[in-house]
């Protein structure tokens, strides 16, 4: 018979061989095979590929061998590096990167150049012209806009030149704009006129224009209307007659940069002659085209102002000393101001409120 159990005895019946030991020692457990999780990683990242379904057959059979863990993650990563080898075969065998590259420098290209040519009128997805514009939308010219293209040109190709060089080659926008809108009194005084150029990072993607633009997003909000003025839209009367205002008004742009006559007295004689010689062939050039009738008046009139003008640059041009410079060349100046030439501008309906606002004088 077993013996009794006693009261409060909460172990019950004893074995006969003592006490069980109340310490138990588990076996070590099986490790995980480390090509498995290699090859699961590099599938998932998807890098080398090749690399990745070797590290998976590695595994599966150390797996089977030595009975480790990591038969799922081996399996896993596998068929990610297979799969991703195989794309990269189809696509190296295809041309698909190539076609990718060119899509992406196209794209780059088209944000950075705009795809714009002389004439067009655009809209940004965020109203604003800078370098880099994107979301463009050339829009019709008549309607608001916020930049109309006045000119475009292409640096030369090779090695970045540094952001200095690219703004310096951008000074060219300054002779586009004046053989874009001849009419500089047509240009509204808000209308800034900007460069978007090639930066640094879409140089790298074959970008090698400069898109001339006007604007008015800044101060009056956007443009109405096409400021194009030149022979696509004026007849040869207005040109002719713009081409004349045009030389003197950059042989005017040469003055030196003294402004004190005092300060730079051979300078500013220099600059009296070069403007004395362009009054004379500008109003040569204007004798000489055959004006309408209703023009021929006014432009008799400024003709002979012109003249007048020619002799006291000229008498200034030959000044001895600054005083003696001073006087032709303020009646030189008072005969071609601005008011001079509104009469002829009226008769060829052109702009006739000089640049600077007011009113018409």
């Amino acid at each position: 018979m077993s013996p009794a159990r006693e009261p409060g005895d909460p172990q019950g019946p004893q074995s006969p061989y003592g006490s069980p030991s109340p310490y138990w020692t588990p076996a070590p457990p099986t490790p995980t095979n480390p090509f498995a999780i290699a090859s699961l990683v590099t599938g998932i990242l998807c890098c080398v590929p090749g690399v990745g379904l070797l590290l998976g057959v590695v595994a599966l059979l150390q797996i089977r061998k030595r009975g480790q863990r990591g038969l799922a993650a081996a399996v896993v990563g596998s068929t990610l590096s297979g799969i991703a080898l195989v794309t990269t075969v189809l696509l190296l065998t295809t041309g698909a990167p190539g076609w990718i590259w060119r899509n992406v420098k196209d794209g780059v290209r088209e944000s950075a150049n705009l795809s714009l040519a002389k004439g067009d009128c655009f809209d940004t997805d965020d109203g604003r012209l800078k370098d880099a514009v994107y979301g463009v939308r050339t829009v019709p010219c008549a309607g608001a806009h916020e930049g109309e293209v006045f000119g475009t040109f292409t640096l030369a190709d090779g090695p970045y030149p540094g952001e200095k060089a690219v703004r310096d080659a951008a000074e060219r926008c300054v002779d586009q704009r004046q053989f874009y809108a001849m009419d500089e009194w047509a240009v509204p005084q808000y209308v800034d006129a900007v460069d978007l150029s090639p930066s640094r990072e879409t140089w790298a993607f074959g970008d090698r224009t400069v898109t001339c633009v006007f604007s008015g997003v800044t101060g009056h909000g956007t443009l109405t209307g096409s400021l194009r003025a030149d022979q696509t839209t004026l007849n040869a009367h207005q040109i002719a007659f713009l081409d004349a205002a045009r030389t003197l008004n950059d042989a005017m742009g040469t003055a030196p940069d003294a402004v004190d006559v005092e300060d730079d007295l051979p300078g500013h004689k220099a600059w009296a002659r070069r403007v004395s010689t362009v009054l004379a062939d500008g109003a040569h050039a204007l004798r000489a085209h055959a004006w309408p009738a209703t023009a021929r008046a006014p432009l008799a009139a400024l003709t002979a102002r012109m003249d007048k003008a020619r002799a006291q640059w000229d008498q200034a041009a030959r000044a001895g000393d600054a005083d003696a410079f001073y006087l032709p060349y303020d009646a030189g100046l008072t005969l071609i101001e601005p008011r001079a030439v509104v009469p002829a501008r009226k008769a060829l309906k052109l702009a006739t409120t000089p640049p600077g606002g007011g009113a018409e004088v």
